[in-house]
């Protein structure tokens, strides 16, 4: 089947889906920058608390695993969330090349003031329970259809 040359994308800026995705991408962290203040956080130290949070303790591997980050990127934000005392790191008694990240009690505690930001969040993009739903299930098929083309 052949495509028409008019409908690929050209080498506009607003014709690229990079660009959207980029912009988009850093509006929505700019609007968490303030929420996240309050709570001495960093965007990447919260989304390793969200793991935490909603799945318990894991092993950095598998922080690594779900948040899409290699070890080099993922070492620093744990050593800052340790300094804080909002997590601990502890090595695999069976295999100690393994490394187990939990909560602390503070760490456990800061869930409850960090519940404001969704609310917030969901209010400052204006899409509806629905739309989010919708626009998290694209967004993550097309990372994973990005992830396999490679």
């Amino acid at each position: 089947m052949a495509t028409d040359a008019s409908a690929r994308p050209g080498l506009g800026l607003d014709e690229q889906l990079c660009f959207a995705l980029y912009a988009a991408s850093r509006a929505v962290r700019a609007r968490y920058r303030p929420l996240l203040d309050e709570l001495g956080l960093t965007y990447p130290q919260y989304l390793v608390l969200l793991v935490l949070w909603g799945e318990g303790a894991t092993s950095v591997h598998g922080l690594g695993e779900r948040l899409r980050l290699d070890s080099g990127t993922l070492s620093p934000v744990l050593k800052r969330l340790e300094a804080a005392g909002l997590v601990v790191r502890r090595r695999g008694v069976p295999d100690e090349r393994s490394v187990e990240v939990s909560l602390t009690h503070a760490g456990t505690a800061l869930r409850r003031r960090a519940e404001r930001v969704p609310p917030q969040i969901a209010v400052a993009t204006g899409l509806d329970g629905e739309e989010s739903r919708r626009l998290i299930a694209e967004l993550e098929a097309l990372t994973e259809r990005l992830a396999r083309a490679r």
